[in-house]
């Protein structure tokens, strides 16, 4: 036999994964029917039919089942497979005629496969009589009270193979558990003396191979009396109504694979039985029983077994929930807390790390992230947020599912080896398609022990064009000391992490609720706002015209009249109604700063300096004032705006003068992806500490018997830099000068906005 391992030609995979659900062959020791109902006739027929009935298989193809059976058992055959369940005639005592008077007894069982075909099984009877309901109430009853007696899960499934182990006489019976990454471990174990120990063992995945697993689950017992036993070919192979091989996945006497008869040949196994064990519609594990010889267990038997591997199994499950129930309570617990903390904090992401306990507690995790927006917030021990950054990517174009774990990430994500020491160990779960919240775990190196090297777990056989996968021969102990990997994330923490994805999505949910909420408010004040303008421009200025007319009036009218102190009081009213004039003006240019209004081009920064020294140049003549400026460049900027904007600072370095004649520089800078830009002055300066207190609307730092003025210069000032998506400040000190600095983004407000929009639609998913 040539053995190769690396055939380019070969498909590894799809070997591991062929279908064995459409075997053409079956086991011997009993005999197999393809029936076309509702007549009965028989359309496929295994090839062993003479040594049973003295009857050649292709004869067989002739006949219908009412020519081998008696019209008694045929109309109560007929009334069962009418019924909805077959389950309530399986199995059925058949008698069939040998030759002469000879009779032979089958257990019958009939079930229909998924092209809708009849399939009859016969197996021999070995007692006429099935096992008596008290013996196995007793039988049943004794197990039980066996596992009432126990707490410990680990006893619990020793009493579960010793007890199967009684019933059956199999020389060894194992409870074997599936881990989360496909491989499998033996639990626990009874058997002869003699015979090598596998308790502890851990078994690769390709043992038992994905089609093998499907089948497992499909069919909740399965047995090979004698694994050496040459198979029997149907006749025909291709069923003649599907033109295909028939589909024999609930078939109690299918054939092996080749493959997994060698692999018990290489274990030193007869026979076999096997029985499935169920956890929320997932194969959870196997009760396997091995014998050294060939034998047959009875059809009653193994139902026997089958009804108390389940009963039993239902104990197992309950017994490990009870042992998570107080750790599930513990992490319901943190994950109610952590909600609460969600909902009372602006920032749902402060709720999750600012608490105790936190986002760590829930999954037992050294290090957690919440990756959001374009900001990741850590806490523990996590990797560098570069690191993190390609992680997410990763994830992002990878990651399907609601949730995503593994307790060795280098495997999956090569990149990880480099952080194997805090993240060997991830849990994922997305919150929108671009953000996420991690958890991980270091690395925890351990020793494994295997029946037989995993790395050589099978071979690749070609012989003459037949390729074929030859299982291991050894399975002595095998010692692997496992790196990159992580403690295991248990079932109640990847639980507790959905749990957890929901309440998030639903508070940001909220939370874009409130803002657009908020949007609505905002944009209905602005609204209002703009009405308060109009009628400040035009209602308000009326009346006011005309106070101010009708007391210049009188000023002239009774002009003789009037002593000192009337023109005084006079020219007080003037001046108040003037001043009036000004602050309306005033409100209403801030009101006019809206983000929509604002027409935004590409705009020469020196143009708008130019047109803002015009609208100053009698004020710039006055006071003697020298301004200077650098290269200005070009922005994306409303022109009008950007000129008011220098305007409204040049206007305050000339107000706010200093015995020195006023010195004014303009200059600009680029930044990584803005324009900075100051005017600089040789005035009175500002205190710090009123830094910030100079760009809100009507605040006054003199009186306007000092500096004359409404307070709104600066607040407008600050209104067109951020329109512009910029920001605005100032540096002085009292009496030496002040540098006010503004920006303006590169690209603009236009692309500040298309990049709010992205932003946006980034946080919920959409494109």
């Amino acid at each position: 036999m040539e053995l190769n391992l690396q055939l380019p030609s070969i498909n590894v995979t799809s070997l591991k994964e062929a279908p064995i659900h459409t075997s053409r062959q079956i086991q011997p020791h009993g005999v197999l029917l393809v029936l076309a109902e509702p007549e009965l006739q028989i359309l496929q027929v295994s090839n062993n039919t003479w040594a049973v009935f003295g009857i050649e298989p292709e004869a067989m193809l002739q006949k219908k089942l009412e020519d081998l059976l008696d019209s008694y058992q045929l109309e109560r055959i007929k009334t069962g497979l009418a019924g909805d369940n077959l389950e309530f005639i399986n199995p059925t005592k058949l008698w069939f005629r040998k030759k002469g008077d000879e009779y032979i007894v089958f257990d019958a069982v009939f079930h229909r496969n998924s092209e809708g075909c009849l399939i009859l099984e016969l197996e021999p009877t070995f007692s006429q009589e099935n096992i008596p309901f008290l013996s196995f109430y007793h039988l049943a009853k004794a197990s039980i009270n066996q596992l009432e007696k126990t707490s410990n899960l680990r006893d619990f499934c020793q009493i579960i193979v010793q007890e199967v182990r009684k019933v059956t006489g199999f020389d060894r019976v194992m409870l074997y558990k599936f881990d989360h990454d496909g491989h499998g471990s033996v639990i626990a174990e009874e058997k002869l003396e003699t015979l090598e120990p596998y308790l502890g063992l851990h078994y690769p995945e390709s043992d038992i191979p994905k089609p093998a697993r499907k089948l497992f689950a499909s069919n909740s017992i399965r047995i090979i009396p004698d694994a050496k036993a040459e198979p029997v070919q149907l006749i025909t192979a291709i069923n003649p109504v599907s033109q295909r091989s028939v589909d024999l996945t609930n078939s109690i006497l299918r054939s092996a694979a080749s493959c997994h008869l060698e692999y018990l040949h290489n274990m030193g196994v007869g026979a076999s039985l096997t029985i499935s064990l169920i956890k929320d519609q997932k194969l959870w594990g196997l009760i396997a029983c091995h014998h050294q010889t060939p034998k047959f267990v009875s059809y009653e038997l193994r139902k026997a077994c089958e009804f108390l591997g389940r009963v039993i199994f239902a104990e197992i499950s309950a017994r490990e929930e009870t042992e998570d129930y107080d750790y599930r309570m513990n992490l319901t617990h943190i994950q109610s807390l952590l909600v609460e903390y969600m909902s009372q904090e602006e920032n749902f992401i402060d709720g999750l790390v600012k608490h105790q306990p936190n986002l760590l507690d829930l999954t037992s995790a050294q290090g957690a992230a919440v990756c959001f927006g374009d900001r990741c917030t850590l806490i523990g021990e996590t990797p560098a947020e570069e690191d993190l950054n390609f992680l997410v990517q990763w994830l992002k174009n990878n990651v399907d599912e609601e949730v995503f774990y593994t307790n060795s990430l280098p495997q999956v994500y090569p990149d990880a080896e480099k952080f194997k020491n805090v993240a060997s160990g991830l849990l994922a779960i997305p919150i929108s398609k671009r953000n996420y919240v991690l958890w991980f775990r270091p690395e925890v190196i351990q020793t494994v022990n295997w029946g037989g090297d995993p790395h050589k777990a099978f071979e690749v056989s070609q012989t003459d064009g037949d390729v074929r996968l030859c299982p291991r021969k050894s399975f002595e102990l095998w010692k692997e000391t496992v790196k990159l990997t992580s403690l295991p994330w248990q079932y109640v923490e990847i639980k507790a992490a959905l749990e957890l994805r929901k309440a998030i999505v639903n508070i940001v949910l909220r939370q874009a609720d409130e803002l657009a909420q908020l949007a609505q408010d905002l944009e209905r004040s602005n609204a209002e706002l703009k009405k308060f303008a109009y009628v400040a421009s035009h209602d308000l200025q009326e009346p006011l015209n005309q106070v101010a007319n009708y007391v210049q009036l009188l000023e002239m009218r009774y002009n003789e009249e009037l002593d000192e102190d009337a023109k005084e009081f006079i020219g007080f009213a003037v001046q108040g109604v003037s001043l009036m004039q000004t602050l309306i003006d005033d409100v209403l240019a801030y009101s006019k700063v809206d983000t929509q209004a604002i027409a935004f081009q590409l705009t020469e920064v020196e143009t708008a300096l130019e047109h803002a020294l015009s609208n100053l140049r009698q004020r710039i003549a006055e006071t003697g004032t020298v301004i200077t400026y650098d290269p200005l460049p070009t922005v994306m900027a409303g022109s009008t705006q950007l000129m008011q904007l220098f305007q409204n600072l040049i206007a305050n370095a000339i107000k706010f003068r200093s015995n020195q004649p006023p010195r004014i520089h303009v200059g600009a800078e680029r930044l990584e992806d803005e324009w900075l830009f100051w005017v600089r002055d040789n005035g009175i300066g500002i205190e710090p500490k009123f830094s910030d207190r100079i760009f809100v609307i009507f605040q006054r730092l003199h009186t306007r018997d000092e500096y004359p003025g409404t307070g709104m210069g600066l607040a407008i000032c600050k209104k067109i830099a951020e329109c512009h998506r910029g920001r605005i400040w100032v540096e002085s000190q009292l009496g030496e000068g002040a540098t006010f600095y503004f920006t303006i983004p590169v690209g603009g407000r236009e692309r500040e906005r298309r990049n709010g929009r992205q932003a946006q639609n980034h946080i919920f998913g959409r494109g």
